[in-house]
């Protein structure tokens, strides 16, 4: 493949030559070359299973168990590469403040001072990093552990983590997975910030929006091969491949509904509902505060938000996986148990839940059509032979052959899963489907397949009721109401065509500007990349890296240990290990 370039007089500090990484005979990277250049975000775009990942890690010499590498890898003498992964829990150690997490590093650089100036060193380099990571309130934040930061803190204290090391390259992968559009804007202003101290970032992303937000340099990959490379400014405006195309290609509206919500009885009721997390030696906190909530047969209610709002605290209060909460929730006008635990198997069956990461909602030994098959034998009583034959018409209408249903889970693409995960809970015939974010880790390709799925659901089914929690206002377009979450409130609810047209509530206004910003495209740079190398340094749920020097391609080396998959509970998808 001849990658394009803009002339640039600065050499990579990262580069990859004709990377090939084969598992049991299979290429899932097949000739990529690519170039990491100082200040400049180079994006990697494609569908679920392109190879983004695989390419990724290999510049932090990291490759799956088993593989075999051939083509070349190489960082500047003395060049580190930083890991910014999606979930930044499974790299910090718990048992460690972060004070001790990052004065460990920063002591290993002033060792060549003397004792008495080691100390206050070590400390002021700590605080430049967390300043530099957009870490506000630092000497607060030093005393606390990883689990008592939020998502985006955590982030941000591993992207302290490479600053204190010194890495020449960034590798964000999948940095704005789940985030509403506020967030990602600060995401994308931090990322930019370290681009310009003269940071090469390699963005792995589906995430189309932020990609044109950041990227000098965009490479697209389907099926483990380059398909196109080339500058930004050229790729956007005027993709070559038909690939590139189709991925780029604008959403489809959603098609209005074809009937009025809100008519006759709700299926279901939310009267007075007040959920509360637990906070340490504090005790009890309250998350969210509910007055009144109600969801029609038929209907389509999406639930929008920034993240930590309260979304997933009220799905799962609906879904009995959330105990700390009062409440009077009604299905049909009959009281639903607070526990999932204390919940009849028709009231199991009426209200499911699809979660955000279909894979850790999938036992990994087990043939998918089997654990599809099993709601149907638990909840509602069938045979193995009728529940095996309703599963796989039900996957195949989704969209997935009986060959492939007959795999493991681990072999199935993250959109298969979701197909799948959405199978599963159709089986119990529920009352109430509850969909929690997941589209929001799927490429464009993908994600459109699952919106066309519930669009029709909801045509099709008079006795099926949806709601949507996401984060992005063109998901939720194809509702028929959507509910604003802020702060742990409903701040407005209304029409989905008069909340996307004339929103009322300054947060609802805010998210629907920065939306249209990030859709809008790149930002003010001379060169038509991302936003100013000037962004402001606003807090954000941002980065964390993993740093180490990069390892051959043909060296040995265990992939980074993923975080154990819960098992999942056969009356509500996925309940178990999950927390509540």
């Amino acid at each position: 493949m001849n990658h394009e370039q803009e002339a640039t007089t600065a050499d990579p500090v990262a580069e990859i030559r004709d990377l090939r990484v084969e598992i049991g005979g299979r290429a899932i990277v097949d000739g990529v070359s690519l170039q990491a250049l100082p200040g400049r975000v180079t994006a990697l775009v494609g569908a679920s299973g392109s190879g983004k990942t695989t390419t990724g890690l290999a510049l932090l010499g990291e490759y799956p168990p088993g593989a075999r590498v051939t083509g070349d890898v190489r960082l500047t003498a003395d060049g580190l590469a930083g890991y910014i992964p999606q979930h930044p829990a499974a790299v910090l150690n718990p048992a460690r403040s972060i004070s001790a997490l990052l004065t460990d590093i920063a002591r290993a650089q002033v060792r060549h001072l003397s004792p008495g100036q080691r100390r206050a060193a070590a400390r002021e380099r700590v605080l430049r990093a967390l300043a530099e990571a957009q870490l506000p309130d630092a000497e607060s934040l030093l005393r606390r552990y990883p689990h008592q930061l939020s998502g985006g803190q955590q982030q941000r204290v591993v992207l302290a983590q490479a600053l204190l090391l010194g890495a020449r390259v960034v590798v964000a992968d999948e940095p704005t997975t789940g985030q509403d559009a506020l967030t990602k804007s600060r995401i994308v202003e931090q990322l930019a910030a370290v681009a310009a101290r003269g940071i090469a970032v390699v963005l792995l992303s589906h995430d189309l929006d932020v990609a044109r937000a950041l990227a000098d340099d965009v490479v697209v990959m389907r099926a483990g091969r380059v398909v196109e490379a080339g500058p930004a400014p050229r790729v956007w405006p005027a993709p070559r491949h038909e690939w590139t195309r189709a991925l780029l290609g604008e959403q489809p509206r959603s098609p209005e509904p074809d009937r009025a919500s809100g008519t006759g009885p709700p299926v279901l009721q939310v009267r007075d509902l007040t959920a509360r997390h637990r906070a340490g030696a504090r005790g009890r906190t309250v998350v969210l505060r509910t007055p009144r909530l109600d969801l029609y047969p038929g209907e389509c209610l999406a639930v929008v938000g920034r993240s930590g709002s309260g979304k997933t605290t009220l799905a799962r209060c609906l879904a009995g996986l959330h105990r700390d909460h009062d409440a009077e929730i009604l299905l049909d006008g009959t009281p639903l148990p607070r526990s999932l635990r204390d919940r009849s198997r028709p009231h199991l069956a009426a209200v499911q839940y699809v979660f955000q990461d279909a894979r850790a909602a999938f036992d990994e030994h087990r043939p998918v059509l089997h654990q599809v098959a099993r709601t149907a034998i638990r909840l509602r009583g069938a045979d193995r032979d009728t529940a095996t034959r309703e599963a796989r018409d039900t996957l195949s209408r989704l969209g997935l052959p009986a060959d492939l249903v007959l795999r493991l889970p681990g072999q199935l693409s993250g959109g298969e899963l979701q197909r799948a995960a959405l199978a599963r809970a159709l089986l119990a015939h529920p009352r109430v489907l509850i969909c929690d974010e997941i589209t929001s880790g799927l490429d464009t390709i993908t994600r459109r397949g699952i919106l066309d799925i519930l669009t029709a659901l909801v045509r099709d089914r008079d006795d099926l009721s949806l709601v949507l929690i996401t984060h992005d206002l063109g998901t939720a377009a194809l509702a028929h109401r959507i509910a604003v979450l802020d702060g742990g409130e409903i701040v407005e609810q209304n029409t989905a065509q008069r909340i996307l047209t004339v929103p009322e509530h300054p947060f609802t206004v805010s998210l629907m500007e920065t939306t249209a910003r990030l859709a809008a495209g790149p930002g003010t740079r001379q060169d038509g990349g991302g936003t100013s190398a000037g962004a402001a340094e606003r807090s954000a749920r941002g980065p964390e890296p993993l740093l180490r020097p990069a390892r051959p391609p043909n060296a040995a080396s265990p992939a980074p240990r993923p975080t154990p998959a819960p098992h999942h509970d056969d009356h509500v998808e996925g309940s178990r290990g999950l927390p509540r």
